[in-house]
């Protein structure tokens, strides 16, 4: 069987990419053409219209894509998560010093950040904020951030960035900071660019983050990719590999980044400042085959998310149809 799978340059894109590139897939009788994408809207319209077979995804997008809130409308199933937490809000070097912080402790960002945005607002000059996507749990982050410190998405501008433009948004002072996942908070740090004010791991602990996205008529034929999948995440959860992974992540065809960036992520430890010391975060991005079972927890989270943003009303009765634990297990 030969599919085209879909995926946008991320760190969390480990698994799939690793299924591919180690043989996990051939080993199981797949031929698999790997897309990388330029946006999350690109990846959910070429899924939604039949261009791919399955797609490393947003967990929060394939929801919106299964309600038929965002895009064309798509019958999706998630048997697979890929992935757990990975974001950090990076801000621009000089919002951050505006910020004048008490500490690096997150109420304390939290609350200058909100007063500086509350104090931009009424000046009628917003800050410029990125998220990826609406549906994402980037837009849900920052929106727990600023509740935190006493403000709202309301006091800033929030624009959506790709996740492989957000360096440059940011350096060129289009954006005043994002919310992103692994590794491009990294490569705003090396690139003396931005500072990592917050991890999303601290402002939601065990986030949901990205999903194996496929149509419900792969139902049926899901397993072999599934099996694939575990060897793949059994792989990457090993820190044994974690520097041939990076290597992998970093080659031309995938990221095109420093491996040493990249390596950061996976190994949890992060430079916040440009010079600064490496700060261990554990939790920063979690992989491996035990984060493979979709949660209906998870599932609950984001719901409960999306009405806080005021992007669904109630829990939609399609919702629970989403996450396929079932179709793993039985692979």
């Amino acid at each position: 069987m030969r599919l085209q799978l879909g995926y946008v340059p991320l760190t969390d894109a480990a698994v799939l990419i690793a299924a591919v590139e180690r043989g996990f897939t051939a080993g199981e009788g797949l031929e698999v053409d790997l897309v990388a994408e330029p946006s999350w809207a690109t990846l959910r319209d070429r899924l939604a219209l039949g261009l791919l077979d399955g797609a490393h995804m947003l967990a929060p997008l394939a929801l919106a894509c299964h309600l038929g809130l965002s895009g064309p409308q798509a019958r999706l199933i998630a048997p697979a998560a890929l992935a757990r937490n990975g974001n950090a809000v990076t801000l621009s070097l000089p919002l951050w010093q505006a910020l004048d912080a008490e500490s690096d402790a997150l109420a304390d960002v939290a609350r200058a950040l909100a007063r500086v945005a509350e104090a931009r607002a009424a000046e009628g000059r917003p800050l410029t904020l990125a998220t990826v996507h609406p549906y994402s749990s980037h837009t849900y982050q920052w929106r727990r951030l600023l509740a935190l410190g006493g403000s709202s998405l309301a006091a800033i501008r929030l624009v959506v960035v790709p996740p492989p433009r957000t360096v440059a948004a940011l350096e060129s002072g289009r954006i005043d900071g994002f919310c992103v996942g692994a590794p491009w908070s990294s490569v705003a740090v090396e690139a003396g660019v931005g500072r990592i004010a917050a991890f999303g791991a601290a402002i939601a602990p065990g986030c949901p983050e990205k999903v194996l996205a496929l149509p419900v008529e792969m139902e049926d034929r899901a397993a072999p990719l599934l099996r694939a999948l575990k060897q793949a995440a059994r792989w990457c959860g090993d820190p044994a590999h974690h520097r041939d992974l990076a290597a992998l992540l970093g080659a031309p065809r995938h990221l095109g980044l420093d491996p040493a960036l990249i390596l950061r992520g996976l190994a949890g430890a992060l430079r916040l400042a440009p010079g600064g010391q490496l700060v261990e975060a554990a939790d920063y991005l979690v992989l491996g085959e035990p984060e493979l079972t979709p949660d209906q927890a998870a599932l609950g989270w984001m719901v409960e998310e999306m009405a806080a943003a005021g992007q669904v009303e109630g829990t939609p009765a399609d919702a629970a149809g989403l996450y396929r634990a079932d179709l793993l297990a039985a692979a």
